[in-house]
């Protein structure tokens, strides 16, 4: 008996750590990011010559029926990572999940994924590449992965072997960095970048609650749909991809910007565009936010911010390129891109449509069409971005909701569009407030562009059977996310309501 008000102590604070932190669902997600993390093992971006697996018992996971049975184990671990994020989603958004629960819900998601082979792609092979010929002394703006021939190269997708890196000096520093350190063993190289793209999601769970304090969202509803997104963590995590350090740099410029610290938010932008050219988008809606919190006329205002805004960011620029010893060589090698060809991005969909059509009637290279509407894009692109731009000359958090939208315009519009590109607006939309049907678009959403990509890295967008079950399973989510159990599979619901019996209304 002397022991009850301990063992009520207790009882308590078990039952705040419940409310703090929804553990099924977060066994739930983590059991799925295991699974993946095994079938990975044979259906991902594997290496060519995997040291660990070559001449062992395992190898047969990566060859036949052993491939077949590590895909289908991969897809189970997605399947039960989405369930997760749904559950989850669904507590947040009633409110008996907070920060605290959303930030468990990660950690114990990104976990499993910090060891796996790259995940739907191939990315991760590119960078160590690129970073190799930057250790070599040789210029990866002018050269592609195969001037340096060896095992970093010879894991790189044929479309890139002769390609210059189109990324920042940022990037190619971090690239070179980690080559230094790892050297030619491919498997540590993807841990240790993985590893640093990961400090992006970090920066990106710290922002986003404050940004949301600005924006008129909820801070934990931001979590959820950008940090715990599985597209987030599966691709830009599992991927490894870059974006996901340049989307936590340029959540966390924009915060600590809307916070009043101006010349730290130019720079932390500065340093996600020297990452990847993408964020520099952002930089001219910063400019109306410093200009609406200056003193004299409008004209002195904007003249004043926007030099500054050029002064810092040239610096920090130039900071990063001689350190990085590079030079400008990655803004002619941005081009690149336009190698992929798929039709997420509207102008490649336009050609590809109209080339189609135009081959009923007569002979045509689909090249020609893509110059056209590729040009048509980026004209359109000019446009959306000057008026949303403009639109933003009242500064404020009005500022960041018109860069989200170019940013949203870009990932549409490009010359080239992966489903990760979806990220750039995403990890700043998120902190925006969101109707019900918004966020229920936005799940149906995320989804499909999870699926839209084979583990190994290769497009499933032309697989059109398999991309309408992918497309089936994103709606069944989306729906799952206002009404659970929306198939009737749970007992409990079939004796709560038998066949034939209406609902209660309740």
């Amino acid at each position: 008996m002397s022991n009850a008000p301990d063992r009520l102590h207790l009882f308590r604070r078990l039952a705040v750590f419940r409310r703090l932190v929804p553990l099924r669902i977060v066994l739930i997600g983590a059991t799925g990011s295991v699974l993946i993390a095994l079938g990975a093992v044979g259906a991902a971006g594997v290496l060519n010559h995997d040291p660990l697996l070559a001449g062992s018992g395992l190898s047969w996971v990566r060859f036949g029926h052993g491939r077949d049975l590590a895909t289908g184990l991969l897809y189970l671990g997605l399947g039960l990572l989405v369930w997760a994020w749904v559950r989850l989603g669904r507590e947040v958004r009633i409110e008996r999940v907070g920060t605290h629960g959303v930030l468990a819900a990660i950690g114990g998601w990104l976990l499993p994924l910090m060891f796996t082979p790259p995940l739907f792609s191939r990315d991760a092979y590119s960078y160590l590449a690129q970073g190799n010929l930057a250790a070599h002394g040789i210029d990866p703006y002018e050269m592609g992965p195969a001037a340096l021939p060896g095992p970093l190269a010879d894991n790189v997708s044929w479309v890139w072997q002769n390609t210059p890196a189109p990324y920042g000096p940022l990037f190619i520093l971090v690239a070179k960095t980690v080559v230094m350190i790892t050297g030619q063993n491919l498997i540590l190289g993807v841990l240790l970048m993985r590893l640093v793209m990961v400090l992006g999601l970090v920066l990106m769970c710290w922002a986003l609650p404050g940004l949301a304090r600005h924006l008129g969202g909820r801070g934990d509803v931001a979590l959820w749909l950008a940090a715990a997104n599985p597209l987030m963590l599966v691709h830009l995590v599992g991927g490894p991809h870059n974006d996901l350090l340049m989307v936590g740099l340029l959540a966390a410029g924009v915060l600590v910007t809307l916070d009043r610290r101006h010349v730290l938010g130019i720079v932390l932008i500065m340093l996600a565009a020297a990452m990847k050219a993408t964020a520099v988008i952002a930089l001219p809606f910063m400019v109306w936010i410093w200009t609406a919190r200056l003193h004299g006329s409008a004209r002195s205002r904007f003249l004043r911010a926007a030099s500054a805004t050029l002064a810092v960011s040239l610096a920090v620029f130039t900071a990063c390129t001689l350190v990085a010893g590079v030079d400008l060589g990655w803004i002619s090698a941005l081009q690149t891109s336009s190698l992929i060809v798929n039709w997420l991005s509207v102008p490649t969909a336009v050609a590809q449509i109209a080339h189609l059509v135009t081959g009923w009637f007569v002979s045509a290279s689909l090249p020609g069409f893509l110059t056209v509407t590729r040009m048509l894009g980026f004209a359109a692109f000019a446009a959306v971005a000057l008026w949303q731009w403009w639109k933003a000359r009242r500064g404020g958090p009005e500022a960041v909701y018109h860069a989200t939208i170019t940013l949203f315009a870009l990932a549409l519009l490009s010359p080239a569009t992966l489903p990760w590109y979806f990220s750039w607006p995403l990890a700043l939309a998120a902190a925006l407030k969101w109707p019900g049907s918004a966020t229920v678009a936005a799940v149906c959403g995320s989804v499909w562009l999870l699926l839209v990509t084979f583990p190994s890295g290769d497009t499933a967008l032309y697989s059109w059977f398999y991309l309408l079950g992918a497309l089936g399973v994103s709606v069944l989510a989306a729906v799952s996310l206002v009404r659970p159990d929306p198939l009737r599979l749970s007992s409990r619901d079939r004796r709560a309501h038998p066949v034939g019996s209406p609902p209660s209304s309740g």
